[in-house]
């Protein structure tokens, strides 16, 4: 069905239009959040809440852009929104830990492994997601859209409401702060 008849459809309170949104664009919005936030069950979380913002919200895509692009907006809103609160909790639990009022042990998280990285690439790709975590929030997304779901410049400029150079620009420095990361973790080995 084409992309045009869905949104109309789903509009329309249409559910086996929602049903064929989600199983269409599951998986990419899945992987984005997965890139972004770095852990399955975020990422699952992301991922339900992204599609309750397509049903809620399906009202004002006015389909000036591909429907995959406002899902890329959308997961990419949702993903940092994620990792905001994460933060938010994580002070939250630090301020009670120094008060005496919480007694769990900080844990650190194991390494992520993203579902669309081969077996034989597990390893390094973990060290290259734990150095993303390092990048400045724009870079990371850029860096994600780019290198991990394969969009090209003029996608992500469209995804991050910004221009064609201005990504170049964010992949660029990326680029480079991953290589200064990934210099000091291996000198360090």
């Amino acid at each position: 069905m084409d992309e045009r008849k869905l949104v109309e459809k789903l509009k329309q309170g249409d559910e086996n239009a929602f049903k064929t949104i989600v199983e269409a664009w599951q998986q990419m919005v899945y992987n984005t959040a997965s890139g972004i936030v770095q852990n399955a069950e975020d990422a699952e979380d992301v991922t339900q809440e992204v599609f309750v913002k397509v049903y809620e919200s399906i009202g004002s895509f006015k389909g000036d852009s591909k429907l995959s692009t406002w899902l890329y907006r959308i997961t990419v809103t949702k993903a940092l929104d994620h990792i905001r609160k994460k933060k938010t909790k994580k002070r939250f639990g630090i301020m009670q830990s120094l008060f005496g009022t919480g007694n769990e042990e900080a844990v650190e998280k194991p390494d992520f492994y993203h579902p669309g990285v081969k077996l034989d690439n597990k390893e390094k790709a973990a060290v290259l997601f734990k150095a993303m975590n390092h990048l400045p929030e724009n870079q990371k997304i850029a860096f994600t859209l780019n290198k991990v779901e394969g969009l090209s410049y003029q996608e992500i400029s469209e995804v991050m409401k910004t221009t064609v150079p201005a990504v170049e620009s964010l992949l660029h420095r990326a680029k480079s702060n991953l290589r200064k990361w990934l210099e000091k973790h291996y000198e360090n080995k």
